[in-house]
């Protein structure tokens, strides 16, 4: 399986429907009346953690997400349809990121954990809604709330107890094929590793633990050498680490002290971690050589053991240690701060641009008035004066004045098109 840790994808809630400008005509029903039903609500966008995925490799193929829109309202005070949400399963501990602020948004660290990234657009009213004792025959309506688009940047920190790390070809993935059922390559050359691999430990209580094999880190990794700095953030919440020594090397300590001044590079938090080394290829060193290395770590590390991945000596005390371990120490808390996320409910389109096409014709473009726009009928002189209060509020008239507009001029907003005359529209 490919494994992709971080990508971008684009959400768009559902736009709400348009309400209804309806009249009840029905034999012996008095007088009649408003009968124009609210449009319905779109639908949502919500992220979902999914303990079932262990990778973001399906954004590669599709990163467009569109909920639906809500359904216009319709005659005889009939509701549109609203629109069902729409729930984006992601890997647990993905953390979401706002493209344009940067903002950590969320941290989804527990199963069906989820987080709202777009409202869709609230329904508009029918012109049933507007009736009252002084207005009982209103012949207007509302558009429906626009859709909320943005990007979002998924980064996935794997969930892991332990983190095996080490110099390339260490023996860690030999490791954690040992002490669970993980199948990574194995061979003879560094860089065997390219993705991270996770196995899960049985202790003899039943229970288990989770072990990451991160690829192998090299001097420099925090500064972009080789491919371990890409995987660095996958060991951020771990409990502790196992750091694999290949003692056949010519410097293991130095190996040793090169490895953890990455970690302190990367993060702080990464270089305090606890750590258990395990002095790896005892099976093809001398006796004198293992009490050399165990003599020379137990001053650096307080505890040091001397293994062997491939024949399995000494496997099992290491493994049973880091059980214990598991246990005696905490999860570390998210250092992630997750910021307020008012973009995920904010759709307010009012803003609006004025271009002049000619000498005497005026342009409006913007998100409300075009669908104000598109719920006036030019022909129903109250739909057109709602319509004209509604810019007149919005600053529009305001803002024409500004641009020189003259008695007479045309003024086109979506598919309206009016003369303007001091501050009255006429159709």
């Amino acid at each position: 399986m490919q494994f992709l840790d971080k990508t971008k994808i684009r959400v768009v809630s559902g736009r709400g429907g348009n309400g209804m400008v309806a009249w009840r005509r029905e034999k012996y029903v008095d007088k009649g009346g408003p009968a124009g039903g609210d449009g319905g609500k779109g639908g949502d966008v919500w992220l979902v953690a999914d303990e079932n995925m262990s990778t973001l490799m399906d954004f590669k193929y599709k990163s467009v997400f569109k909920a639906e829109s809500g359904e216009n309202g319709g005659i005889k005070n009939c509701h549109g349809h609203w629109a069902k949400d729409l729930y984006i399963k992601v890997p647990v501990g993905t953390v979401v990121r706002d493209v344009k602020t940067g903002n950590a948004i969320a941290d989804l660290v527990e199963h069906e954990q989820k987080v709202l990234v777009a409202k869709g657009g609230r329904g508009g009213r029918g012109n049933a809604r507007f009736s009252t004792p002084q207005n009982r025959a209103p012949q207007y309506c509302e558009p429906g709330e626009p859709p909320i688009e943005r990007e979002l940047i998924l980064e996935l920190k794997l969930i892991a107890d332990v983190g095996l790390l080490g110099m390339p070809n260490a023996g860690k993935s030999t490791f954690i094929s040992r002490i669970s059922s993980a199948k990574p390559k194995i061979a003879d050359y560094p860089f065997t590793t390219l993705v991270p691999n996770l196995g899960v430990v049985h202790k003899p209580s039943g229970d288990g633990f989770v072990v990451a094999d991160i690829p192998g880190l090299i001097e420099g990794a925090s500064e972009g050498v080789g491919l371990g700095h890409e995987f660095l953030r996958h060991v951020e919440r771990c409990r502790f680490l196992v750091h694999i020594i290949d003692t056949t090397e010519e410097d293991p300590v130095g190996n040793y002290e090169k490895i953890n001044t990455e970690l302190g590079k990367h993060s702080e938090k990464l270089a305090q971690l606890y750590q258990i080394v395990a002095l790896n290829k005892i099976d093809a060193i001398d006796k004198d050589r293992q009490q050399e290395l165990l003599t020379q770590f137990k001053k650096k590390a307080p505890d040091v053991f001397l293994i062997s991945a491939v024949t399995g000596e000494n496997v099992d005390d290491i493994k049973y240690f880091m059980g214990q371990k598991v246990d005696e120490i905490e999860k570390p808390v998210s250092d992630i701060i997750v910021e307020d996320d008012p973009a995920a409910t904010d759709n307010d389109d009012s803003a609006f641009e004025i271009s002049k096409a000619a000498k005497d014709t005026f342009i409006i473009v913007g998100g409300k008035v075009n669908r104000l726009a598109g719920v006036t009928d030019e022909r129903n002189p109250e739909q057109v004066i709602r319509f004209q209060n509604i810019l007149t509020g919005m600053g529009v008239f305001e803002k024409l004045k500004s641009m020189g507009v003259k008695d007479g001029d045309t003024i086109i907003v979506g598919k309206l098109e009016f003369a303007y005359y001091d501050d009255e529209f006429y159709g």
